[in-house]
């Protein structure tokens, strides 16, 4: 699978409550709560993110409570992947469950805000089109990766299944 988009850059420890604020959680509806990804540390996010676009993170992205509402947000809002030094596990399993594409990369705080990358999530491979450098990380094994692919847990378990 091959991504590719502009950076929206973010720093350390961005916790789940910057990413959708406590506010928004009184709904389950994707779209609205995409309405508000980001918006106490980035106000123009929602109204500039295009689809495809990658977000950036520093280290332990997605830190602070274990809602599932955050990278829900993040993925409706158009986002086709995250990549950060480090994630904090709750999130990174959350991301993998709905079907958001994360990677972990040492290179992450390299990478500026408007960059353009190109991310081959099969190989492990993120190359920074405006820097001109590239970086190999680990690919997720196939079993995660059909996850992502499937657009989440829930559909990837039904196509093995025969289902819809």
């Amino acid at each position: 699978m091959l991504l590719e988009g502009k950076v929206f850059k973010y720093g350390d420890n961005v916790d789940t409550d910057v990413i959708i604020p406590a506010r928004y959680l009184n709904t389950q509806d994707e779209k609205e709560l995409a309405l508000h990804c980001m918006e106490d540390i980035d106000i123009n996010f929602a109204k500039q993110v295009k689809v495809g676009d990658i977000m950036v993170g520093g280290n332990n992205f997605g830190c602070g409570s274990s809602r599932e509402h955050a990278p829900i947000a993040i993925k409706a809002s158009g986002i086709s992947i995250v990549i950060a030094k480090s994630f904090a596990r709750i999130f990174y399993r959350n991301s993998i469950n709905i079907g958001l594409a994360i990677l972990e990369c040492d290179k992450a705080d390299k990478i500026q805000a408007g960059d353009l990358l190109s991310v081959d999530l099969d190989n492990g491979v993120i190359f920074n089109k405006t820097q001109n450098w590239e970086e190999k990380v680990p690919p997720f094994p196939e079993f995660i990766q059909n996850i992502i692919k499937n657009n989440g847990y829930i559909n990837s378990i039904k196509k093995q299944l025969g289902g819809n």
